[in-house]
């Protein structure tokens, strides 16, 4: 007669890569000036605000939502003239739409790739979804070494490469010119994830239309819907059809179905907004520079990274001043000494800078 069945532990029961990782930390930020997860520090104008919330109220929230969110979709279409030849898929968040294609391509030994560093999620969902994970470094000022992402591929074969332009938490955006390079030699699917969109100039929505293996990622979640947590993929209908398979049923649910679609049909509204933070990132970053020590980066983002003496110090003396950034120093090694401040409201930026300038000078 056997003996007595072994309990399951998580270490006896959970893949050695899932043991190995950390979960995703998202600090505590009551009673602090929030500039630390790139959201739009505005709130909906309150017109908007009520009309939205009288949408909500009357929202059948004891149905199921649309399964095709098709009219979402067909919002999207209209807000960002999403080329006419691309299908769209949604997810619930960008995060969701990375998992959906890491899955789909996970074969025993595939590969997903990125440049480092990079928006951490591309390698952590390497890891949940069992697939190897590759990169290749950027160069010391943030920009794209192709030569060098061109090898990688060679040796590599990746069935899904990353690349996130604006770059998070660089802030830099990667030429048109060497993602097209980058696609031609990919073997797999390129991925470019442009959640900053509305902060740069370019848009390679047009790329997804053109190349047969580069999707576009999007999320609304800077553009001020960061609590609807909405994402879309744009391309080829062959590889959208597939990827639709491994989507949860309702994944997107019925309030934020409602909320975006309306939200979207006054984009002006939000996109004037994404055009203030582009005045103050350029306010912020100019104030930046002018602290003795600082390097700033370039950014088309809503945010600005930049390299400052005892930086880990410095984050936690603007904590104890009741400002929280990013620290970003322990990232990678190319991240050295850098924090990364959204850029918020005028008030929200005065304060920041304030706080810095008695750290600094109380840190010497």
């Amino acid at each position: 007669m056997s003996g007595p069945v072994q309990v399951a532990t998580p270490e006896s029961l959970l893949r050695p890569e899932v043991l190995a990782l950390s979960a995703y930390a998202v600090p505590d930020a009551s009673g602090l000036v929030k500039l630390d997860a790139m959201e739009n520090p505005y709130s909906l104008p309150s017109a908007l605000a009520a009309e939205l919330g009288a949408l909500l109220g009357a929202a059948a929230v004891n149905r199921y939502p649309e399964a095709d969110a098709r009219t979402l979709k067909a919002a999207i279409r209209r807000a960002l003239d999403v080329p006419a030849g691309c299908d769209i898929l949604l997810g619930n968040g960008s995060d969701e739409i990375i998992q959906l294609l890491a899955m789909a391509v996970a074969k025993p030994g595939a590969v997903l790739a990125s440049v480092e560093p990079t928006f951490v999620m591309f390698r952590m969902i390497a890891a949940f979804t069992g697939l190897r994970h590759a990169s290749c470094t950027l160069r010391a000022d943030f920009t794209l070494d192709v030569d060098a992402v061109l090898r990688m591929l060679e040796a590599e074969r990746p069935a899904l490469m990353f690349l996130a332009t604006p770059n998070n938490p660089t802030g830099n955006t990667f030429a048109r010119a060497d993602i097209e390079r980058i696609a031609a030699a990919t073997p797999g699917l390129l991925v470019v994830d442009e959640a900053y969109y509305a902060f740069g100039d370019d848009s390679h929505l047009e790329l997804a239309a053109r190349l047969p293996n580069v999707l576009v990622m999007r999320t609304f979640s800077k553009l001020g819907m960061a609590g609807l947590r909405l994402g879309f993929l744009v391309g080829s209908p062959a590889w959208l059809g597939q990827l639709d398979k491994l989507r949860l049923p309702y994944n997107v649910n019925m309030l934020t179905q409602l909320a975006a679609t309306r939200l979207l049909d006054s984009y002006p509204e939000l996109a004037a907004q994404a055009a203030t933070i582009r005045g103050d990132r350029s306010t912020l970053a100019e104030a930046l520079r002018a602290i003795p020590g600082a390097e700033v980066f370039p950014s088309d983002a809503n945010f600005v990274l930049f390299r400052i003496p005892k930086a880990a110090a410095l984050f936690d003396a603007l904590v104890a001043r009741g400002v929280l950034i990013k620290n970003v120093s322990r990232a990678h090694p190319l991240l050295a000494d850098c924090l990364r401040v959204t850029v918020g409201t005028p008030e929200e930026n005065r304060r920041f800078l304030a706080a810095l300038h008695d750290a600094v000078a109380v840190l010497g």
